[in-house]
């Protein structure tokens, strides 16, 4: 996040859950009395690639690119113990904010950095990450120097071999930003595989798909499987089908790089 109005609203039917909205817009939910709770779409499936970035409970090194309410590294510290996590938020007033109202866990091995996610990862060793988590917007955008080869070279730098790297993109008709994302991400990954809503990925409406790459095959039938039991069943494609879904998108460099789409005033009603 960077530089939007941030609150944080209690839940009525959690005694200590809250959703922190930027700008009005709801962002993440946390409840502090059940931290491996996920109730928004997109991070329930950002919490499958957290469950299968290694076998069960396994402590790994994480990084988040983009803080929110920390729900993610929260949900790792909570089902792999012992893990050591780094948050990479770019909104110094979300950080203070956060660390106030919803405090990590002083047991939990989570630093939390205020830097931009770009630099902030630059700063990271060679690999040291077994998972790198990409979800950052800025007023409701990603930011386009976070969409490209040369960011996802500096991801796979800082991944161990056999890492995992998962994004939550935000599109909507024609889909030319996710379709972009996926040709990019192809240039560094060898292995991909998209979860989404179906409605989302026909073009029918603008919404959230995670993006996850790795040099090891992914362990894709069981992402499937979780994905359509979630409350909001989802779709996960790879291979051919996701190769044919980009239609000869152009991976994106630095030197064309744009910003992901504006979401409709719709989405977050």
């Amino acid at each position: 996040m960077d530089g939007g109005l941030a609150e944080l609203i209690p839940d009525r039917d959690r005694p200590r859950g809250w959703t922190l909205l930027i700008d009005g817009a709801p962002q993440s939910h946390v409840d502090l009395d059940d931290p491996a709770l996920l109730t928004f779409e997109y991070q329930r499936r950002l919490g499958h690639v957290i469950d299968l970035a290694a076998p069960a409970g396994r402590p790994i090194h994480a990084v988040h690119l983009g803080g929110g309410a920390f729900t993610l590294a929260r949900y790792l510290a909570a089902t792999r113990p012992r893990s050591t996590q780094q948050i990479v938020e770019v909104d110094e007033r979300l950080v203070r904010l956060v660390r106030d109202r919803l405090p990590l866990d002083p047991g939990a091995r989570i630093r939390v950095r205020s830097a931009d996610a770009r630099a902030g990862l630059a700063r990271l060793p060679d690999g040291w990450a077994d998972l790198v988590i990409a979800d950052v917007f800025s007023g409701a955008r990603t930011p386009a120097h976070l969409t490209t080869v040369e960011f996802l070279a500096e991801v796979r730098r800082v991944l161990k071999p056999g890492g995992t790297y998962a994004a939550n993109l935000a599109d909507g008709p024609p889909l030319a930003h996710l379709r972009g994302q996926i040709a990019t991400a192809a240039t560094v990954f060898p292995e991909l595989a998209l979860a989404t809503d179906p409605t989302v990925l026909r073009g029918r409406r603008f919404g959230n798909a995670v993006l996850v790459g790795s040099d090891r095959t992914l362990p894709v039938a069981e992402l499937t499987r979780r994905v359509a039991s979630d409350p909001h069943a989802g779709r996960v494609e790879q291979g051919k089908a996701l190769r044919d879904f980009t239609g000869g998108a152009v991976a994106v460099t630095d030197a064309a790089a744009k910003p992901s789409p504006v979401p409709p005033p719709a989405v977050f009603r």
